[in-house]
């Protein structure tokens, strides 16, 4: 059997094991690389059958950030990039979250090394893991808020100021601007 066919079968067998446990999974396939979309009260039943499947092992858990699209329905889709050492398979594993319930469940049991990433997520996007075990702010300091309304803010939302937030960092001289640089 060649690489190319091999690495199909491999994708199917990834995609029907996802469909066994949830049927509105959104595959999504580009460049050779697997992406599945799949509810958020999905996304720990799923997780974890790609972990332990014998067929899968996705022992790895690479990287987890997140998509703002602001739009008003489905802004965010959180997405966990996933390794199997064991076959080589990668997938990109996604969900949506709704603005107005800006949660998903943590995948930090699943896979120990999502708990960093989560805390970095949540730091730059605002989303919270909920059954996190320490979900604090990672870059930014615990009191980062909007100095007007007290509210927590988050740089990587669409919705954060170009400039950043008025008078809460000095920015550093700036001498091309105004032609002082020869």
């Amino acid at each position: 059997m060649s690489e190319t066919q091999n690495s199909i079968n491999n994708r199917e067998s990834i995609i029907n094991i996802v469909k066994n446990i949830c049927n509105d999974v959104e595959v999504y396939i580009h460049r050779e690389q697997l992406t599945l979309t799949v509810p958020k009260d999905k996304l720990v039943e799923v997780a974890n059958e790609l972990k332990t499947n014998s067929s899968t092992l996705f022992d790895l858990c690479v990287d987890v950030s997140a998509v703002d699209w602001n739009t008003p329905k489905d802004r965010f889709q959180v997405v966990y990039i996933l390794y199997s050492l064991k076959h080589n398979h990668r997938v990109r594993l996604k969900a949506t979250i709704q603005e107005d319930d800006c949660t998903s469940p943590t995948l930090s049991d699943v896979w120990e090394s999502a708990n960093w990433y989560e805390r970095e997520t949540y730091d730059m996007y605002g989303i919270i893991f909920t059954n996190h075990p320490d979900l604090r702010r990672f870059y930014m300091p615990e009191d980062y808020v909007d100095p007007e309304t007290e509210e927590a803010i988050y740089p990587l939302r669409k919705d954060f100021p170009l400039t950043g937030i008025p008078g809460s960092l000095a920015l550093p001289p700036y001498p091309e601007k105004y032609g002082e640089v020869e």
